[in-house]
């Protein structure tokens, strides 16, 4: 009796110790289209050192078939690099990650083209000096931070897919859909322009502009969570995420809250 309790004792220690195998979520940040510095064959050769199980498109599902093949290649660094890896190892997995539906969805709701009429008057306000002494310096730092940008995006890809970068896009995105809201909510320019929705309904730049801030919140959200969702359904897989590199730090910041306490860990291409 005591010999069999004991054999049940050292089974049970002996599977408990077999812990499930951890999943890997890595976010690649990327350049949508080829550059000298970023293009298919460098993305390729990324993949092709991390040899994913999974890899995670900023596409939404109609650009795929039923079974998860790309529709249309295109001139994608991301479709035209894991195109090439599929190709040569078949068994990894390509899936949607983004919100379905987005294009339509800004265009019907009017968030769009009213984000970009929105900035493009808060220009043409600053150029005539005609925005407050406040307004300004909001405007010219929000136009500031995107060159350090510009520099870093033209370097190797660990340059932008690194925390410090990282920090640079997360204030420049709060400058343009947090900042530039104390701009339009207060100035009737913004509350006097209309743009006119696919129903026929027109919508100010203010109203527009306010829910293109808001959708920037929604589309990561959404896109983490889809991201989590994939990674929970394949446990124990190595998953890599690309993203264009203005999305990494958002969706990163998302991943850290929802794999807590879970046997999920973020990793960067480049570790090993």
């Amino acid at each position: 009796m005591n010999r069999t309790i004991l054999i049940l004792l050292t089974l049970t220690i002996i599977l408990s110790c077999k812990k499930e195998k951890t999943t890997e979520i890595i976010v690649i940040g990327t350049l949508h289209k080829p550059e000298p510095n970023f293009n298919p064959e460098i993305l390729f050769d990324i993949l092709e050192d991390i040899q994913p199980d999974f890899i995670l498109e900023e596409l939404d599902s109609s650009f795929f078939t039923s079974d998860f093949r790309h529709k249309n290649v295109s001139n994608s660094n991301e479709r035209m690099a894991s195109e090439k890896y599929i190709e040569k190892y078949p068994t990894t997995k390509l899936r949607p990650y983004e919100f379905e539906g987005r294009n339509e969805y800004r265009i019907n709701t009017g968030s769009r083209p009213t984000d970009g009429l929105t900035t493009k008057l808060i220009d043409s306000l600053n150029k005539a000096s005609l925005l407050s002494t406040s307004e300004s310096k909001i405007y010219n730092k929000y136009k500031a931070l995107i060159e350090p940008l510009i520099v870093l995006a033209s370097k190797s890809p660990e340059n932008f897919n690194n925390s410090t970068t990282d920090s640079i896009c997360a204030e420049r995105q709060y400058y343009q859909y947090k900042m530039l809201t104390k701009i339009t909510s207060k100035r009737d320019e913004f509350e006097t322009r209309f743009h006119t929705k696919p129903n026929g309904e027109k919508i100010s730049y203010r109203d527009g502009f306010k829910l293109a801030s808001e959708f920037w919140d929604l589309r990561n959200q959404t896109m983490a969570k889809n991201i989590m969702r994939i990674s929970e359904q394949n446990q124990g897989k190595r998953i890599v995420v690309l993203c264009g590199f203005m999305h990494r730090y958002y969706i990163l910041s998302e991943l850290k809250k929802l794999t807590k306490d879970k046997n999920i860990i973020l990793k960067e291409y480049y570790e090993k």
